[in-house]
């Protein structure tokens, strides 16, 4: 069995297991199971990991735009992936025959992935210290995991070849940052850290001859001292419409109650189509962060058509209470609204 049919066969397995065959989904949290930096913990990597590896679907041609059935989908079998050998990096759920462009990502396919190796990522601030409320120079060197050398060239992914999410410890604060690339392969971003206290950083990238990344990494503004457990947010489930820069977003889930480890579809409704585009590449982005900072998930539509109504269908990994950032772009504004929700697990 060809390493593909292989991999595609795993992921059949384990959406059967999670009861998620045939959904189009898109890949979320972590792509692989990176070891966390020195502040990181085993548990986000397996947590991470199986919020990959269980919501992996397989969408083939007209299938996706039409709304490929559940009933439909679970007859795709591994050895006929076998035969579609052309893959999206990004969502490797979309696969075909011949070269072609992600339908959903809008990446270029390309036949077969390489195995999957960690590039871990370095953060080192100007000054030293960061310090809330002052400027500060965040600067990001990615390594090649067999050599140790600094990695120097990426691929874009939705348009940057580098997607930083920032979000405080209290779920306050959220941006979506895209560093720049210097000559000598750092990436670096000039900001202000508005809270004080500890950030949880994600960095989305695509290295030249490896596969898509997501590593988690951790910032703690000077003089906060504050342990993690010690300043976990207390978060309500909050659902209510929400109103952004020039649009409001309505937000509902398929199953009202979202079970970890079950496919949850999130739905978000927006008051007006009028004047929508696509923003770096996708008619709308989601970044989900549970409370305790450590599960982190990513996701794009699974199926959106520039109108009102946007579908992204993720698997919480994990139990708990999880804060939801939506953004869609009208004309030239780009919204960016909040919603809370709280996933039970499994019953028993």
């Amino acid at each position: 069995m060809t390493s593909s049919a292989a991999w595609a066969a795993f992921s059949e397995k384990q959406m059967r297991r999670f009861g998620a065959t045939g959904s189009a989904s898109r890949l979320v949290g972590i792509r692989h199971s990176p070891r966390l930096p020195a502040s990181g913990c085993p548990r986000a990597a397996l947590a991470l990991f199986v919020a990959w590896s269980c919501t992996l679907s397989v969408t083939i041609g007209p299938a996706f735009a039409q709304g490929q059935s559940r009933g439909a989908a679970s007859e795709i079998t591994a050895d006929a992936l076998s035969d579609l050998p052309f893959i999206c990096p990004m969502d490797p759920d979309i696969r075909s025959a011949g070269p072609g462009s992600c339908s959903r990502c809008g990446m270029k396919l390309v036949l077969g992935l390489p195995d999957m190796a960690e590039y871990p990522m370095l953060l080192t601030t100007d000054p030293a210290g960061a310090e809330a409320g002052k400027p500060v120079e965040l600067r990001f060197e990615v390594l090649h995991p067999d050599t140790g050398n600094r990695q120097v060239e990426f691929e874009k992914v939705h348009e940057k070849l580098l997607h930083l999410f920032l979000v405080s410890h209290d779920l306050e604060e959220f941006r979506h940052e895209h560093p720049r690339l210097g000559r000598d392969g750092m990436f670096r971003l000039k900001t202000v850290l508005t809270h004080p206290g500890t950030y949880r950083l994600m960095g989305d990238f695509y290295p030249t001859g490896g596969t898509p990344q997501m590593v988690p990494m951790t910032l703690t503004t000077r003089r906060f001292e504050d342990p993690l457990p010690m300043i976990r947010p207390q978060l309500i489930e909050d659902r209510e419409p929400k109103k952004g820069r020039n649009l409001t977003v309505s937000f509902r889930t398929d199953p009202p109650q979202p079970r970890s480890g079950f496919l949850t579809l999130l739905f978000f409704e927006l008051n007006t189509a009028r004047s929508l585009r696509k923003f770096l590449g996708a008619w709308a982005h989601m970044f989900a962060a549970k409370d305790d900072l450590v599960t982190m998930m990513h996701a794009h539509p699974s199926i959106a058509d520039g109108g009102k109504l946007i579908q992204m269908n993720v698997i919480f990994p994990e139990p708990g209470m999880y804060r939801i950032w939506v953004q869609v772009r009208r004309g030239r504004t780009v919204n960016t609204v909040p919603f809370t929700i709280q996933v039970e697990g499994l019953p028993g």
